[in-house]
């Protein structure tokens, strides 16, 4: 009998031709958002192994339900939504997807400064609004950035390729603070490494490229905002529960801050009536930071990857928990 595969939303045909071509039979939620959690209890107790996205919730109830799961593979470089330890706990072995989306996430991230940098976002609706009549010298002024401080909270994949934007670009000098030192952007960028408040203290542009995690949920706040420069942009393109909404907006509306540019919010979806979307140094974009062919298709694959991998041989390719695996 071939090996069950619940794919809980519809992923690029990648991943479905890689695992029926390796023997596996698919089964895809092809509803038109995500599944309720019973609805997602339901189907993975008929599956062997799950390839999940960022909103479904596999948490210890889900775990206490499909213990029989062999494998999950995350439709995401972010796997916040998984209790990893429990599904270590029931040696569940969890994989993610880093590496292929690095530069269109990357991209956006240096998109969201230039745009918060020139309030384009705001300008353009000002054009569609019919605000456009002439040429103001003191009007809609900006910010350069050629020489300014980037700083980079969790110089990951990611965030090394925003330094590199940043450096190439607009030769920015490159500050960065992580749980552990990155002697490659230090050699490559002469990025410096910084502690958090100096961090938050001396960047002109302050880009978060880290996990949500206990120590990171709401680290972004009312103390940490009042630590940034008044003429700061800051720019969030991991997870919205990173930064505390609320703080940020009083931070704007204060001008404790200059600029923020937004791919993922808190919470999320945004409502339309937030008054950040109204805001002309704030940019926010729908969580698009994979959002590019070569990047989702490179998603599908490596999580197809994972699974074949795992029934192959026992590995996955890019496992987060790789002490349950039988070779490691």
């Amino acid at each position: 009998m071939s090996k069950k595969v619940l794919i809980t939303r519809i992923i690029p045909a990648k991943a479905y031709d890689m695992l029926t071509q390796a023997g596996f039979e698919v089964i895809v939620w092809e509803g038109s958002g995500p599944m309720t959690q019973p609805q997602l209890l339901e189907r993975a107790k008929e599956a062997n192994a799950l390839i999940s996205l960022g909103a479904d919730k596999l948490d210890k109830h889900f775990f206490s339900q499909c213990s029989h799961l062999e494998a999950i593979a995350q439709f995401a470089v972010g796997y916040d939504n998984i209790d990893v330890n429990e599904a270590t706990r029931m040696k569940i072995p969890v994989s993610n997807t880093p590496d292929v989306l690095s530069d269109a996430t990357a991209d956006v991230a240096f998109g969201l400064m230039i745009a918060v940098s020139r309030k384009m976002f705001y300008l353009h609706k000002s054009i569609e609004l019919g605000e456009w009549k002439q040429f103001e010298p003191l009007k809609n002024l900006g910010v350069e950035l050629a020489g300014k401080t980037l700083g980079v909270f969790g110089m990951g994949r990611i965030g090394m390729v925003m330094a590199q934007r940043c450096r190439g670009g607009f030769n920015m000098n490159i500050l960065y603070h992580n749980r552990t030192r990155n002697s490659e952007a230090e050699k490559r960028y002469d990025a410096r490494y910084v502690s958090f408040d100096e961090l938050l203290q001396q960047s002109d542009v302050l880009s978060v490229h880290s996990v949500l995690s206990d120590e990171t949920r709401g680290l972004f706040n009312k103390t940490t905002f009042n630590k940034m420069k008044k003429n700061a942009i800051f720019i969030n393109t991991s997870r919205g529960g990173v930064h505390n909404e609320e703080d940020l907006i009083e931070a704007l509306q204060n001008e404790t801050i200059w600029g923020a540019g937004l791919d993922v919010t808190n919470p999320e979806p945004m409502l339309a009536s937030n008054p950040l979307l109204q805001m002309p140094n704030v940019s926010v974009l729908p969580h698009i930071g994979s959002a590019t062919t070569e990047a989702r298709n490179g998603m599908a694959r490596l999580a197809a990857e994972n699974i074949i991998e795992f029934y192959k041989n026992g590995n996955m390719v890019t496992c987060v928990n790789p002490g349950v695996l039988t070779k490691n």
